[in-house]
């Protein structure tokens, strides 16, 4: 049951930060009138989907993250050329239902060949019906219906590419501003929980104990608080303690450590471990610090200066990796999954901690001008508001789709990586 609540709490961690990025794009996109064709969490093959007003909503297989698909940003896959035979369904004056297939089925319907048809913007469509030339009004939310798949059509003025610069800036840059305010939320949120250190520690805690090292070996476990070691009181000084463990390298120590209300006697031997100098015992020290309850005012700081410091980490993570490049300090799906894992053990007050830390990540990141992220199309708009003019959208494209191609590859590459991790 431990197991299974970890998988769950993972993955919905994952699922609300994707959705709430994805959701900023979609809000902003309808408050701009922007037609909003598909709301989807993850990639692949459809799992899960229900439509709602004009919008698909979809989950799918692979939770890589996610996309809020707005009529206009790529080429409509639906196309009616001059010459095609169509059926149509009249309600009141409007076409409601253009049918490009199984015409002959059709009940009710008007058939006949197209010679004029405007579905951006006069909204009519011209047809042949048995030699006599008829006009047609359509709704502007007509629905092209083909092998059993209706698509509703997308006026120009319900297009991406038809709304202002603001507009179009704004609803790209929610998704990330959405991730910022979520993260803010979730480090005020562990500060209620967590609560606010004193300002002096109390004692020297064990934190996770690793496999096959010493720690474990001699019995000590997560949590037990250190008293001495050799007799010699360790109180709150954790860089004391390690350089006792590594000055004891192959000799006994014995440590006095407590353990709810038992006092206990364990001897360790620290041992080396390759590259590293002076002896080792597998588990991390903990200098603890007691806590009291956060007010609401001191969890709204507190989260501030949370978000500040986080911020400065992250740049600090990138400008390290530009300039000290290795695919084993890159972390794809299976690796963040593996340490959210290992987290979500700690506590639900720690996950939370993460959650915020990776929604933070994730805003940051599409704000990079990467192709294919949310940063590069912002820095397309930029160009358009300066030269008055917009960027061939087919170049623009085609930057996106070399941009998605490379992060796919890379996160295969990644992700490949992790595994070989995994199974040494």
């Amino acid at each position: 049951m431990e197991l299974l609540k970890i998988i769950f709490l993972t993955v919905l961690m994952f699922f609300v930060i994707v959705t709430v990025h994805e959701w900023g794009h979609y809000f902003f996109a309808k408050r701009a009138g922007i037609l909003v064709r598909e709301f989807a969490i993850g990639f692949g093959p459809k799992l899960f989907s229900f439509k709602r007003d004009e919008t698909q909503f979809t989950l799918r297989l692979l939770p890589f993250g996610g996309y809020a698909r707005m009529a206009g940003e790529d080429p409509e896959l639906v196309q009616i050329s001059n010459g095609q035979t169509v059926a149509l369904r009249i309600e009141g004056d409007e076409v409601r239902k253009i049918y490009l297939d199984r015409l002959d089925s059709r009940k009710n319907v008007i058939r006949g060949e197209v010679q004029e048809i405007d579905l951006e913007d006069h909204l009519h469509v011209k047809l042949d019906v048995d030699g006599e030339i008829i006009s047609y009004q359509v709704h502007p939310q007509a629905m092209l219906v083909t092998k059993g798949k209706d698509t509703q059509i997308a006026p120009r003025d319900r297009q991406y590419g038809s709304k202002t610069v603001g507009q179009r800036a704004l609803s790209i840059f929610a998704g990330p501003l959405m991730n910022f305010i979520l993260a803010f939320v979730l480090f005020a949120l562990h500060t209620q929980m967590a609560g606010i250190p004193l300002e002096n520690p109390s004692h020297l805690q064990i934190g996770d104990v690793m496999k096959g090292m010493p720690a474990e070996e001699a019995g000590v476990q997560k949590g037990d608080i250190v008293e001495t070691i050799n007799d010699i009181p360790v109180g709150t000084d954790a860089n004391k303690m390690i350089e006792m463990i590594k000055a004891s390298e192959n000799k006994p120590m014995v440590w006095t450590v407590k353990r709810g209300e038992e006092t206990l006697s364990i001897t360790i031997t620290p041992r080396s471990v390759q590259n590293e100098e002076g002896g080792k015992v597998g588990s991390s020290i903990i200098t603890y610090f007691p806590t009291r309850s956060a007010s609401f005012g001191e969890s709204i700081t507190t989260a501030g200066k949370d978000m500040v410091y986080t911020t400065k980490a992250i740049f600090l993570g990138f400008q390290q990796l530009i300039q000290k490049f290795s695919m084993d300090d890159l972390g794809g799906p299976v690796r963040t999954f593996e340490v959210t894992g290992q987290i979500a053990k700690q506590g639900i007050a720690q996950l939370t901690y993460w959650a915020a830390i990776l929604s933070l990540y994730l805003g940051i990141f599409n704000l990079l001008p990467i192709p294919a992220l949310d940063g590069s199309r912002l820095a397309f708009l930029a160009v358009e508001a300066v030269r008055g003019k917009p960027i061939d959208p087919n170049r623009e494209g085609l930057v996106h789709f070399i941009g998605f191609a490379m992060l796919f590859l890379l996160m295969i590459a990644v992700t490949y990586n992790d595994i070989l991790r995994l199974i040494g």
